[in-house]
């Protein structure tokens, strides 16, 4: 899939935290859009994505002097009470262009100088582990939130293509671990996984965040629904697994491997 970049200097880079991301005070997207272009993203369904007259994942907009606009924002809330940020709810902060443009690190250099309270970095890119260095100056107020939807890389094809392969989060998770970094795996959306999925992700992590698409889009599936992603399961013949329960599976699995303050199911697993 071709991505367009297009260059844009923002005016505001920090937005408030609201609805699944209420226990934030903000939001930070080093992007608008995502070449991920995972086919389930409930992003697809939002205005950001509604508004403009290209397929999601084929467009992605460079935010341009982000670092200046940021901090200026970020000193100013910082004076105001305590700074909580999830970075980022509508876009990956380590999609390929970062490796060139480092928006998202230069963000991260200005929160190393002055840590906010706490600071939540969700992705799925291996890229990420480029900026163990930053990560370790936040110690304690940042944690990594790495997406790893299923083990079967089989499965990832099918519903993200566009995305990092598995093999290659898992060693990320494996590095940022034994540099230090806290981290987390999150299964979000839950996709169809071998009975193995919870055991691999054992030796890995010590906290784990199980989503699904009901619970985790932030309509009641009702977005994903739009999307018409139930559709893929039926052509797989994985029908048991897009249904409310089916994270069940998953969660019985993890209890198996960890305990159960170690296991976190869908908004109170991404909460500072």
């Amino acid at each position: 899939m071709k991505t367009e970049f297009l260059y844009k200097y923002p005016k505001t880079m920090l937005n408030k935290g609201t609805g699944f991301l209420s226990g934030y005070s903000h939001s930070l997207n080093p992007y608008t859009g995502c070449s991920f272009g995972c086919s389930y993203c409930y992003v697809r369904q939002m205005p950001v994505s509604l508004f403009r007259k290209a397929e999601w994942g084929t467009w992605v907009d460079v935010k341009k002097e982000a670092a200046g606009v940021f901090q200026k924002e970020y000193q100013k809330a910082k004076a105001k009470g305590p700074v909580t940020i999830f970075m980022s709810s509508s876009t990956d902060p380590y999609q390929p262009i970062e490796n060139r443009e480092q928006i998202t690190r230069s963000l991260l250099k200005i929160m190393s100088c002055d840590p906010p309270d706490f600071l939540l970095v969700q992705t799925r890119s291996p890229l990420v582990r480029r900026d163990i260095d930053l990560l370790l100056q936040l110690g304690k107020h940042v944690r990594v939130s790495m997406t790893i939807e299923t083990d079967l890389e089989e499965i990832r094809k099918h519903f993200s293509p566009y995305a990092p392969p598995i093999a290659a989060r898992l060693k990320t998770l494996q590095l940022l671990a034994e540099a230090g970094v806290p981290t987390q795996a999150t299964i979000a959306p839950i996709l169809p996984s071998s009975d193995r999925f919870a055991e691999i992700l054992r030796p890995l992590v010590t906290r784990v965040c199980v989503d699904d698409y009901f619970m985790g889009d932030g309509s009641g599936g009702k977005r994903t629904r739009n999307l018409g992603v139930d559709a893929l399961y039926k052509q797989l013949g994985l029908e048991e697994w897009y249904h409310p329960t089916a994270y069940r599976k998953v969660y019985e699995q993890l209890k198996q491997h960890f305990s159960e303050d170690q296991i976190w199911i869908s908004q109170q697993g991404f909460e500072p």
